[in-house]
């Protein structure tokens, strides 16, 4: 197996890992009385990213060669994304579940932006393809995630105002 399928098949991984993580903390929420919004968009993403990662594992399938640089980038967002998770804790999840009584997260890097997650995403969807040595797929994923991203936000801002006061 090539570093670069090895890589892709790491970072599968790692967002299954994630799912059930989220999966656990959803249903939490849930149970003491938190609300979902915007549910559509789990499904979105999940299937954009699965695209993604299927698009990445072709490429690297074919032997694509690891841009170290990039390979580093990627590392530095894997990074900022466990300190999000972290900053968030129980909180953080694949989906917009608000508690109403609940505080508003001001650890971490939410202490300085108000989605910086987003922002980990957003770069990981461009970095990761530019480590295999694909512009086009890293435009391509950009496009289409960033539309994604935009619409997710405004749902969570609208979520998330009543508690900004």
């Amino acid at each position: 197996m090539s570093l670069a399928l090895a890589l892709v098949l790491a970072v599968a991984l790692e967002r299954l890992v994630e799912l059930v993580i989220a999966r656990r903390h959803s249903q939490a929420l849930l149970a003491e009385g938190g609300v979902e919004h915007g549910a559509w968009q789990v499904t979105a993403f999940i299937l954009l990213h699965g695209a993604w990662l299927a698009a990445l594992a072709a490429v690297a399938w074919q032997g694509a060669a690891l841009q170290w640089t990039f390979v580093v980038l990627y590392g530095l967002l894997l990074v900022a994304r466990i300190w999000t998770m972290a900053s968030l804790g129980r909180f953080w999840t694949v989906r917009v579940i608000t508690l109403p009584a609940a505080p508003l997260v001001k650890r971490g890097p939410y202490r300085w932006l108000r989605h910086p997650n987003y922002l980990v995403v957003i770069g990981e969807v461009a970095i990761l393809p530019l480590a295999l040595g694909t512009w086009r797929l890293a435009l391509l994923f950009s496009i289409l995630n960033l539309a994604l991203v935009a619409a997710r936000i405004r749902v969570e801002d609208a979520a998330l105002a009543p508690r900004r006061g």
